[in-house]
């Protein structure tokens, strides 16, 4: 049987109309999706002659908006409200971190080619110039096998490690102790992908960290009894939160486990995964370079209180 027009013409059209929607709507995504600023990016600020990571990203939010994280040369990442652009010039503002800041911190950029380069000014009114370059992503394509572990506490001394400043870790009876606030601690080796077991004992209210690859803190501190945060036991400090609390008391040795291929890390604290393959989108605030691509050292931190440690062990990975 043969249809009339009037009986057609409303599918058509309505066809015609949805059609013409999403069409309109797939450009409009991709036009807004490929902004050149959009990513991952690595900075270096340069402070009084001396170079210092720094860390940004930026995404869309909706299609208009420009929105992100930053991390400066301390502290954790800070979310950015919006990015203004104009042309291949950006800006944003986020609010002081710490107590002596009474000024927003407002960092400016100019985008050329797939380098940044711009100034920062701190909360307390100082311009500082940086520079980016995209961060890689560390994708891992190859199979990865573990290689042989490598004890890093041995013959009851600093063998293989070094300190940021004037030295105070001891070793004593196979244990690693920092008994006061003071200098960081670096092993002389670098390290790409690996697992990382150690114990550790951290003294009521105190705070510690172990970072990868010098560059991603994982947080040790009193956490006994708190709900999972991304500044407490376990999380990869200011980005990813652990999903459960698994600390023990203060003053009792706990484990930890920590497996890095790439971005990609897995936390066990005290027999319990509470991280589970999640990426690390960058660099954490006290890192020592903000050079991703590179192996780099084990640092624990010792310039924010008392903590021990014991049987350090990484076995590195190696492709097969």
């Amino acid at each position: 049987m043969k249809l009339s027009k009037s009986k057609v013409a409303p599918a058509n059209r309505f066809g015609w109309v949805l059609g013409f929607l999403c069409a309109v709507m797939l450009q409009t995504t991709d036009a807004y999706a490929a902004s050149p600023l959009e990513g991952r990016w690595d900075l270096t600020v340069t402070i009084n002659g001396q170079p210092l990571p720094s860390w940004l990203e930026v995404r869309h939010s909706g299609h208009k908006t420009l929105i992100g994280q930053f991390t400066g040369t301390s502290g954790s990442a800070r979310p950015i409200s919006e990015v203004h652009v104009e042309g291949n010039s950006f800006w944003f503002a986020i609010p002081p971190q710490w107590e002596s800041g009474t000024a927003n911190l407002q960092v400016k950029g100019k985008l050329e080619g797939d380098k940044l380069t711009g100034t920062l000014i701190s909360s307390e009114g100082q311009t500082y110039e940086w520079v980016g370059v995209r961060a890689p992503s560390l994708r891992r394509t190859e199979k990865i096998v573990w290689g042989k572990p490598v004890k890093l506490l041995q013959n009851n001394s600093l063998d293989g490690w070094k300190a940021s400043g004037e030295n105070q870790w001891i070793v004593k009876d196979g244990v690693l102790i920092n008994p006061k606030s003071g200098s960081n601690l670096v092993t002389e080796a670098v390290y790409d992908d690996f697992k990382l077991n150690l114990e550790f004992r951290v003294p009521k209210g105190s705070n510690s960290g172990v970072y990868l690859r010098g560059r991603y803190e994982v947080q040790i501190t009193d956490s006994h009894g708190m709900e999972p945060a991304l500044d407490q036991l376990g999380a990869i400090y200011g980005f990813l939160m652990p999903v459960s609390m698994s600390a023990k008391a203060a003053g009792e040795w706990q484990s930890m486990e920590v497996t890095l291929t790439g971005r990609l890390v897995t936390v066990v604290l005290n027999g319990v995964t509470i991280i589970c393959n999640q990426e690390i989108p960058g660099i954490t605030g006290g890192a020592i370079d903000s050079h991703e691509g590179n192996p780099g050292p084990l640092m624990i931190q010792g310039d924010h209180g008392a903590v021990d440690f014991r049987n350090i062990v990484i076995t590195p990975a190696r492709v097969q």
